[in-house]
């Protein structure tokens, strides 16, 4: 169900609300990777999603090279599996500042890949986090709008 007035979906509190959006995604984040709810990689998150569809609250997508087609081919096929089994998306932009909030070096030094994360409910109880419950309502009603993966850029700090 889309209750949206035109305020909210246009004008100048369009920038407002995706800030507020990009902020309770960092939140998400941050809160989710000490507790282990955060899976990252291309090839680890189709695994993922593969193997518990159902326990992944939040696929983001996220690339700097629009150009680089083998990426988006992936990215395509997530989104449609994501699409399928009712898993919302995110398309992120500024994967500098996401891998800082992710720590995003190996152990070796070597960068990880940071295309696509996905967060998961924690095992032992249902994950009541209100940045979560934000960032979900701001996909749910992008989806009315027919932006299946809208975009947001984390601000740098």
């Amino acid at each position: 169900m889309c209750n949206m007035t035109f305020e909210e979906t246009s004008g100048d509190n369009s920038s407002e609300r995706m800030d507020s959006v990009a902020k309770a995604l960092e939140e998400v984040l941050s809160s989710a990777l000490p507790q282990g709810c955060t899976t990252v990689g291309v090839y680890e998150a189709a695994k993922s999603l593969n193997a518990d569809p159902d326990n992944v609250v939040l696929c983001l997508l996220a690339t700097d090279d629009e150009e680089d087609v083998a990426l988006q081919i992936h990215f395509t096929l997530i989104q449609a599996f994501c699409c399928e089994n009712d898993i919302n998306i995110l398309r992120v932009s500024n994967m500098q500042r996401l891998a800082e909030i992710l720590g995003g070096v190996k152990a070796g030094g070597e960068p990880t890949d940071l295309h696509c994360v996905l967060v998961t409910n924690p095992q032992s109880s249902l994950w009541k986090d209100p940045a979560l419950s934000k960032v979900t309502r701001f996909c749910r009603e992008s989806r009315c709008l027919d932006q299946w993966v809208p975009v947001i850029n984390l601000p740098d700090r």
